[in-house]
């Protein structure tokens, strides 16, 4: 990730419009800026949410509330709480996520 022309701002997310993206269960509402080449998202999860697709686009993703469950395809599972992360670049490993109780996620890609 390159951040370049981007001037200091501050995000007041609740004043962000949100969009809602069902899944194959659930709906994920996503409240989203754009930096140039870089997507800045606040991600709300319902609970039962399940992705309808596998993701190959790279991410570094912030579980702020709630449990997210990433699945990987190769069969591997992670399981994350608040205050954990992970990172994967794009077109590295196909992922998807899912939760039981709901989650709230920042998302950098």
């Amino acid at each position: 990730m390159h951040l370049t022309d981007i001037p200091f701002g501050v995000t007041t997310w609740a004043d962000v419009p949100a969009t809602e993206h069902p899944g194959e269960r659930g709906v994920a509402v996503w409240r989203t800026r754009q930096f140039g080449a870089v997507r800045v998202r606040m991600v709300e999860y319902s609970p039962g949410y399940l992705a309808d697709h596998w993701c190959e686009k790279g991410h570094v993703l912030l579980v702020l509330t709630g449990q997210l469950t990433t699945e990987l395809a190769d069969g591997r599972t992670f399981t994350l709480r608040p205050g954990e992360s992970y990172q994967v670049a794009d077109h590295a490993e196909p992922h998807r996520s899912s939760t039981d109780v709901g989650a709230t996620l920042f998302i950098v890609d």
